[in-house]
């Protein structure tokens, strides 16, 4: 098992890639911590995780774009946990600092966080220097991925967004370099559309079918992506195996734009 024995926070594991993530993380012998604004869809999330054999991990509610949620979900796990050994942040916005508390990063505690998996897609700047600001609170005991958005490379549709996903781009490039030294990888996912329930409730059914359809038309393996698709990228990140890969923007898109 490439997680055994770890604790995990996965934020979103209510939505479709965050719970994909989550049962991954599990399937591979880690403790999930479960984080979402709500706690319905992470009950289901855990309930399944149990069933199949995982370890029973726990459910935090947080809205990741208050810090003072985020501060109050790492006080609990360090109160309930002690550690934490990988954080996979799929859920969007997440802007604010850890807790700066020395004793919280000490080596007493046991592991250290070892993976860092980051989806940010909001658009102001100051998210993105917020997200800054907490990989440099974790430098000394971190190793981290990013996730973005195959918009990164431009968009004839979504300029703001596209643009954000630009800065993402710069942004793990420095952070690896600067952060390489505490051995600290940070490296961005890049997905291009992937089928969840969010998009699909949207647009309605005539609307996403269209969209699906199209795009799997003109991308070369055929076919939209799948939340497990991500998970399966986000599970290689927080393992070992992936510890000599920095400062790397990661297309998950079935050869779209090639």
């Amino acid at each position: 098992m490439r997680l055994k024995d770890k604790i995990a926070l996965v934020t979103g594991a209510g939505g479709d890639i965050g719970s994909a993530t989550a049962k991954r993380f599990a399937e591979e012998g880690a403790t999930v911590i479960l984080g979402d604004i709500k706690a319905d869809g992470c009950e289901k999330v855990l309930q399944e995780i149990v069933e199949k054999g995982g370890k029973k991990g726990s459910i935090i509610c947080a809205d990741v774009t208050k810090e003072a949620d985020i501060v109050a979900m790492f006080n609990r796990i360090k109160q309930d946990y002690g550690r934490l050994d990988i954080l996979a942040a799929i859920a969007g916005g997440l802007a604010a600092t850890l807790p700066h508390e020395e004793d919280f990063y000490d080596k007493k505690l046991g592991p250290y966080l070892e993976k860092y998996i980051m989806r940010n897609p909001d658009v102001s700047a100051e998210n993105q220097h917020r997200a800054f600001r907490l990989f440099q609170d974790m430098m000394s005991s971190v190793w981290g991925g990013h996730m973005s958005s195959l918009t990164y490379r431009g968009s004839s549709m979504q300029f703001t967004y596209a643009a954000a996903k630009g800065g993402i781009f710069t942004f793990t490039r420095s952070a690896a370099m600067a952060l390489g030294m505490y051995n600290i990888t940070v490296n961005a996912l890049a997905p291009a559309l992937i089928e969840v329930s969010l998009i699909k409730n949207t647009l309605g059914p005539e609307m996403w079918e269209a969209l699906r359809d199209d795009c799997a038309s003109r991308y070369p393996m055929g076919r939209v992506g799948q939340p497990i698709d991500a998970a399966n990228l986000a599970l290689f990140l927080a393992s070992d195996e992936a510890s000599f890969i920095t400062g790397q923007v990661i297309e998950l898109s079935g050869g779209a734009r090639l």
